[in-house]
């Protein structure tokens, strides 16, 4: 299918802004749904699987409202070379901001998704449960691999529990649409639970002496004063710190000049708890004062907060921290 755009189209918002629009597409059982509905909470306008034909006639209308379309292999005239076709004139568009967002999981959590939901795939019709999902998704991920080689961003949601996907959503697209420049997300981590997913850049904390064993620093975390005075005096500290800002501040406004509309920077250390928190809260800081928008977020810490990973939304969100309006950590070594 071919999805032609209106005559003459384009949408020209009153202050001269690009109107955000997010296609999101992605497996079945990945969470395109609740990421429509956390773009809906974000201000956007959504609609789920409109025909081709009738999604370009959408997104020319309603003047600068964002809006976010879910297009997958449910949508009626599905086809993926008339999607990127659309995507590409969208893209060709005056005032239009086009992303294109992939949701995909491992086979072995989406089948697990449809037994426990009993839901029959919409690429798996008939057969035993087990069997047709399988076949089902075999089919949907070869159907849909060009589009999430041409995704703006792919967000694997296997081991991404309700809350963090939806940290990860409001960190890329709050504030308008949150399209205008680019985001930077710092999160911490711990390097024996895997590296996060989204991580674009990854830094390796544990060369610095560890609070862990000290019994008095232990049970503290990266934010308390005497577990940063601790890493501190790490002779390898301030040389590290200015090695990694010089490299990181002329290379971002360099990720931006080429349209990366966000980016995710990882600090690792063994446990998630003290020398990655401690750079992560610094480089976020640091970032903050360079202008750019940023999301910090802990990820160890909140799994603490939350419970295991895959845990439900109902047992309330995961903390994603700001340093934007708060006490910030200072960047001077």
């Amino acid at each position: 299918m071919n999805a032609s755009l209106p005559s003459g189209s384009g949408v020209h918002p009153g202050d001269g802004t690009p109107r955000p629009v997010v296609l999101v597409s992605g497996l079945s059982g990945a969470g395109k749904s609740s990421i429509l509905r956390m773009l809906e909470d974000l201000g956007f306008e959504t609609v789920d699987n409109p025909p081709l034909s009738v999604l370009a006639e959408i997104v020319t209308e309603g003047g600068g409202v964002p809006i976010a379309a879910g297009v997958d292999a449910r949508t009626r005239g599905f086809d993926v070379a008339g999607l990127l076709a659309l995507l590409d004139r969208l893209h060709h568009m005056p005032g239009v901001a086009p992303q294109l967002l992939f949701a995909t999981a491992d086979e072995a959590v989406l089948l697990r998704r449809f037994s426990e939901t009993r839901r029959r795939h919409p690429l798996a019709p008939g057969g035993s449960l087990g069997a047709s999902v399988a076949d089902g998704i075999a089919r949907e991920a070869a159907l849909l691999a060009p589009l999430q080689d041409a995704a703006d961003a792919v967000i694997d949601t296997s081991e991404l529990p309700l809350p963090d996907l939806r940290r990860l959503v409001e960190q890329r697209f709050r504030a308008s649409g949150g399209l205008h420049g680019m985001a930077v997300a710092v999160t911490s981590f711990a390097f024996p639970r895997g590296l996060p997913r989204e991580a674009d850049l990854v830094f390796d904390m544990r060369f610095l002496r560890n609070p862990h064993y000290d019994p008095a620093l232990r049970p503290l975390t990266g934010q308390d004063a005497a577990v940063a005075a601790f890493i501190r005096e790490d002779a390898g500290f301030v040389p590290f710190w200015q090695r990694m800002t010089a490299l990181l501040d002329p290379l971002l406004p360099r990720y931006a000049a080429e349209g990366k509309k966000y980016l995710t920077v990882a600090m690792g250390c063994t446990g998630g708890k003290h020398r990655s928190v401690l750079l992560a809260e610094m480089l976020a800081a640091h970032l903050v004062e360079q202008g750019w928008r940023v999301d910090l977020s802990h990820r160890e810490l909140n799994r603490a907060m939350t419970g295991p990973a895959g845990q439900r939304a109902a047992d309330g969100p995961a903390p994603s921290i700001s340093p934007v309006g708060r006490e910030a950590p200072s960047c001077t070594p």
